[in-house]
């Protein structure tokens, strides 16, 4: 319990800052979309880049996790945006909403929290484990909910100009790339110049203060200005619904489906399954609420289901830690 404690700590503590800071007005409300800015198009691309270079490729091969891992990520995501969509107190909620709510619900913060937590952990044996998740959450899971986000207006401007944005939104996201042109460089024994790795080690550091930071700093705004945004106007509406997917529903599910595919045969290592599942059992990623920002999804509620994932997940991964070890 102590040893979470003293990692997850920091994490309250940023998000407070910048919570105090937007609510006392030192931080103008106007800047919050600069400092979204700032960690989706520069820290946290140099961070994610930094990671795949770091790498060993064949960390990142592990076929039986990736698609154990895959199935339940895209399982959470079509359970949430359906049961988000269709049983929403006042009506459907858009594809956009829709889409950064199942977002936040299947995509753990593995790399801020996860990685040295677990490691703290289990050992270091617990970080290729680990590393498969985040290459699926970035590349694959993040980019699929930014294409579902651009489909609002599929019937006032058509399928194709749907499908359309939807290719836009997932090429203009920056996290796969930066995370493949990362694995590219360490297939590939490739070193950045000095000063430029300078450069790209400050920006990576900064990724996840700011971006904690920031969310406490959305968060105020929610309840500091009125929200253009259906969602919160009715409050915190399916807040703690999502935030009890995050942290029940998807370990559960990344348990089951492992044992599963271990019965069937699968050359699935015990080990990792358990890293895995504790993996689910985090709480929702931070960068979630950049993302939503970015794209003019209600940020309120997404700040919401991270701070209430992220208070309620020192009970539900200690309960997680005490049951799989």
């Amino acid at each position: 319990m102590l040893s979470i404690l003293l990692v997850t700590f920091p994490f309250f503590a940023l998000v407070l800052c910048g919570y105090l800071a937007a609510r006392r007005r030192m931080l103008p409300l106007e800047a919050i979309p600069g400092l979204n800015t700032f960690v989706l198009f520069f820290a946290l691309p140099c961070m994610l880049y930094r990671f795949g270079a770091s790498t060993p490729l064949a960390q990142l091969l592990d076929a039986s996790l990736f698609f154990v891992y895959l199935l339940c990520a895209l399982l959470m995501l079509a359970w949430t945006v359906l049961s988000t969509r269709n049983r929403h107190r006042g009506g459907p909620v858009g594809w956009n909403d829709a889409a950064f709510g199942a977002l936040v619900a299947a995509f753990p913060n593995t790399g801020f929290m996860g990685v040295p937590l677990l490691v703290a952990l289990l050992g270091t044996a617990a970080a290729g484990p680990a590393i498969v998740t985040i290459t699926v959450d970035l590349v694959i899971t993040s980019s699929l909910c930014i294409a579902l986000s651009r489909l609002d207006g599929a019937d006032k401007h058509g399928a194709g100009q749907a499908l359309r944005n939807a290719f836009k939104g997932m090429v203009a996201n920056p996290m796969p790339w930066s995370i493949l042109l990362g694995g590219a460089a360490s297939a590939a024994s490739f070193s950045l110049p000095a000063p430029v790795q300078k450069t790209v080690s400050l920006l990576a550091d900064a990724a996840s203060p700011v971006a904690l930071f920031t969310i406490g700093a959305v968060l105020a705004r929610s309840q500091m200005l009125p929200s253009r945004h259906a969602l919160s106007v009715r409050g915190w509406g399916d807040v703690p619904r999502i935030a009890l997917y995050k942290l029940v529903l998807h370990p559960l599910l990344v348990w089951g489906v492992g044992r599963l595919a271990m019965a069937a045969g699968w050359p699935l290592d015990p080990f990792a399954l358990t890293v895995v599942v504790l993996v689910a059992a985090l709480p929702s990623a931070s960068n979630v609420s950049m993302l939503a920002e970015r794209f003019d999804a209600d940020t309120g509620r997404v700040a919401r289901i991270i701070l209430i994932s992220t208070a309620a997940a020192f009970v539900s991964f200690s309960a997680a830690v005490a049951l799989l070890t």
